[in-house]
């Protein structure tokens, strides 16, 4: 599918990957709007790019269709990228003795919940338009993590949430096969984004120390490009690409 002349939504798109794919789009010549909690990264993006922010929680599904119908207002939609997401830490007791089921669910509902709310109601104006030349209605692209197959201590929740974007993608691909839509998900290792950012230098040369190679953290950009391949390329469909410099997270 070509990028240009497209309109593509992005979660999360106020910082981090999200940012950097809704840059990557428009720069590419799609109109973006950017679904973000954070309003005011989120505007400051959406004016950089002459695009659209509308804040939203993505766990909560009637926010998001409200969101999703005033996207469908600016035309057809062609692409959603999924990148809003939260990396709460807990561990399964926490030293206060406490099971952190409240952490778990938290998670699950915006990085998991929240993926499924934004695709579906993508899918469901996606599947009313006609075909293009490419022979395809729409791409849906949603971002899991290295950690849903190598998840740290702390990370229980956050690689079940991705572990399940990764685990869905192949059956959501299979079914929205005779709609002519696309289903694929990235799984980014460990890239510079402001959470990572915040650490420690020590932290981040520790972490940075297990990445073969390249021996460094992954640019935001280079996810945004990865983004705008799988849109170009008709045939990649129903899988998760791991997208990590060859790293393999250790326990802690």
């Amino acid at each position: 599918m070509e990028i240009s002349g497209q309109l593509a939504v992005v979660t999360g798109g106020g910082s981090g990957l999200g940012a950097a794919t809704a840059r990557h789009l428009a720069q590419a010549g799609a109109r973006v709007a950017i679904l973000d909690f954070d309003t005011e990264r989120a505007e400051a993006v959406a004016a950089e790019i002459n695009g659209r922010a509308l804040r939203v929680d993505v766990g909560d599904a009637a926010a998001v269709g409200a969101a999703m119908a005033e996207v469908a207002q600016m035309g057809p939609l062609r692409v959603a990228v999924n990148c809003a997401g939260i990396a709460t830490a807990a561990r399964v007791v926490g030293r206060d003795g406490m099971p952190s089921t409240e952490v778990f669910e938290r998670v699950i509902r915006v990085n998991l919940i929240g993926t499924f709310n934004v695709m579906s109601h993508a899918v469901a104006q996606m599947k009313a338009l006609d075909v293009m030349a490419s022979g395809e209605r729409g791409v849906i692209v949603n971002t899991s993590s290295a950690a849903w197959q190598d998840g740290q201590i702390g990370q229980a929740s956050y690689a079940a949430s991705k572990g399940g974007v990764a685990a869905m993608c192949l059956p959501v691909a299979r079914d929205l096969a005779r709609d002519a839509i696309r289903c694929v998900a990235i799984a980014p290792g460990l890239f510079r984004t402001p959470m990572m950012e915040a650490l420690p230098e020590e932290t981040t040369r520790a972490i940075t120390a297990n990445i073969p190679f390249p021996a460094r953290l992954g640019d935001p950009a280079e996810f945004a490009l990865m983004v705008g391949q799988i849109v170009e390329n008709p045939y990649l469909n129903g899988t998760t690409i791991r997208l990590d410099g060859a790293t393999r997270l250790p326990p802690r």
